[in-house]
């Protein structure tokens, strides 16, 4: 006769595989050369998201993850900070720029794009809010 099972047993669970994580791995092996990134600066928060040219989401960071918290996330450095992190870890050649909302993150964010040796085809403002850039494209 089997024993009984035992309460709160363990399950089988594969090594690195879990639900909510982001793997580096996976991040490492989809170095791309052209890609559109899209810098959505709200009032409250600074989301840098790239995408291939198709239109699918390579690598996204915003200013939350980067450990900002409550107002410090719609600060110019936490831009900055969040536009770095999206654009090592990707590994990046040539881009296009999208810009949305009026956050003050916006500007800081372009600029650390533009220094971090990214070529920029174009940068695209759909809002009539002026950017200050210093850089020639």
């Amino acid at each position: 006769m089997a024993p009984p099972p035992k309460i709160g047993s363990r399950k089988k669970v594969r090594i690195g595989l879990r639900r909510n994580a982001r793997f580096s791995l996976w991040k490492s092996a989809r170095r791309i050369t052209k890609c559109v990134i899209h810098v959505q600066a709200s009032f409250n928060n600074t989301i840098i998201t790239v995408t291939d040219p198709q239109g699918r989401v390579v690598f996204w960071s915003s200013a939350g993850t980067c450990g900002f918290k409550s107002s410090r996330k719609a600060s110019p450095y936490a831009g900055q900070r969040t536009a770095v992190d999206a654009i090592r870890t990707v590994g990046l050649q040539r881009a296009e720029v999208m810009v949305k909302g009026a956050g003050s993150g916006r500007g800081a964010a372009l600029r650390a794009i533009a220094k971090s040796g990214v070529r920029l085809s174009c940068i695209r403002v759909p809002e009539p809010i002026p950017i200050v850039y210093p850089y020639e494209i």
